[in-house]
């Protein structure tokens, strides 16, 4: 249908294998479907933005030096990029936790040797909270990295061990000060998407190409979701098992967003010789026919594969209260038990199940070292306490920032 070189397909592989849910999870938590549900669908989304940035930039190295590139300069060029952009998103996550930890036993110490009002300790926090993900983004960029990357683990640090550093009436306020700017954000995007197919042009000659492009990125999709979660549930235990209808219905979850038309955007400069615009025109018709089809037919799909309103016994309350109970008096952690199966197993299911209890153990590292370390709670706290509950004593502040929010929940 359509000539597109092999490093340009790769590259429109990578930008379209990035998923955006948005629609379906905001249907999803308006219907009350399954918890762990949509912690898959987001999860994915989130993981997926991270490598496919990664890929994308890779390959599109490839493409602006291709002497000399071979498959094992690819794939150093790729973790290159994607861990060096995760180190500096994590590292600049632990010293804003390491800082606001500090900050949240010596505030008065600081302010009173810089000449500021106490009362004043809550604006500057919840700007330093706000400034973090900006400097990760900055450094990353500036290093040759993705900012992108960067910025989303940051994020994931600062979430787990600055968050419960703030007071009351900042973690409310940040809370509502990110919420307001994702809703912004995403309203946005669809604007200009809205724009950008009215205003552009667009190279629509080559319908065939956007076509089976539609076509096989389904197939791709569910090769990846159903294969995936056979290997998942090989060393899950049954109660922990993903089902066949959360697996359709993450199939079919997999609308294309934000993160696919930033980097096809991005491509039209990438590729001047007009494959870059042919790859914007089609990620732009696939995005809008995901987003209108999927998004609208969401909720007829969760009645069809009765999702809504699951039981919420396998929450992630529920697993959080099953692997506190593993903990014994020493602190040590023991790792869940799995039943075995009658028969041996192979080689292959013996190290999933290693890899899982090593997950376990980051786990007690995790309660027993580090949130101790990077935060004022102790690490023998119930996990299900309140979760904006600090465990710092509210500081007076400005009464309007003292009362409920509905963001705080």
């Amino acid at each position: 249908m359509y000539r597109l070189p092999f490093v340009e397909c790769l590259m429109f592989g990578a930008l379209i294998s990035a998923t955006d849910p948005v629609t379906v999870l905001s249907i999803f938590q308006e219907l009350g479907t399954d918890v762990n549900l949509y912690a898959l669908v987001f999860g994915e989304s989130v993981l997926n933005d991270a490598m496919a940035i990664s890929l994308y930039r890779t390959m599109s190295l490839v493409k602006t030096h291709p002497s000399g590139q071979n498959l094992l300069m690819v794939v150093v060029r790729f973790l290159e990029t994607f861990v060096g952009s995760m180190s500096a998103g994590v590292g600049v996550g632990f010293i804003s936790a390491l800082i606001s930890f500090l900050s949240s036993f010596l505030p008065c110490y600081l302010f009173k040797y810089a000449g500021l009002d106490i009362d004043n300790l809550q604006n500057l926090e919840s700007c330093l909270f706000v400034l973090f993900p900006y400097f990760s983004y900055m450094l990353a960029e500036g290093l040759g990295l993705s900012g992108i990357v960067s910025i989303l683990f940051t994020g994931i640090v600062m979430k787990h061990y600055s968050y419960p550093n703030l007071s009351q009436s900042s973690q409310r306020f940040v809370s509502a000060f990110f919420e307001l700017i994702s809703s912004l954000a995403e309203t946005f995007v669809f604007i200009y998407m809205g724009f950008d197919i009215a205003m552009e042009q667009h190279s629509w000659s080559h319908v065939g190409f956007i076509f089976f492009s539609i076509i096989f990125i389904g197939i791709a999709r569910a090769a990846n979701v159903f294969s995936c979660a056979y290997l998942v549930n090989l060393v899950r235990p049954s109660h922990r098992k993903i089902p066949p209808k959360h697996q359709k219905a993450l199939w079919y979850s997999g609308l294309r967003g934000a993160m696919a038309f930033a980097l096809a955007l991005q491509s039209v400069h990438d590729l001047p010789e007009g494959h870059g615009q042919t790859i914007f025109t089609a990620t732009t018709a696939i995005v809008v026919l995901t987003v209108l089809l999927i998004g609208g037919s969401t909720g007829t799909m969760l009645e069809a594969l009765e999702v809504v309103g699951d039981s919420h016994g396998d929450s992630p309350l529920a697993t959080v209260g099953t692997i506190t109970n593993n903990y014994e008096e020493n602190n040590g952690y023991v790792a869940p038990s799995y039943d075995e199966e009658s028969s041996s197993g192979s080689r292959f299911k013996m190290k999933l199940k290693e890899f899982h209890k090593s997950a376990g153990s980051f786990t007690a590292i995790d309660k027993n070292f580090l949130t101790p370390f990077f935060t004022s709670q102790s690490g023998d706290e119930d996990d299900e306490d309140e979760p904006l509950t600090s465990t710092r004593p509210e500081r007076p502040g400005r009464p309007g920032l003292n009362r409920h929010n509905p963001y705080s929940s």
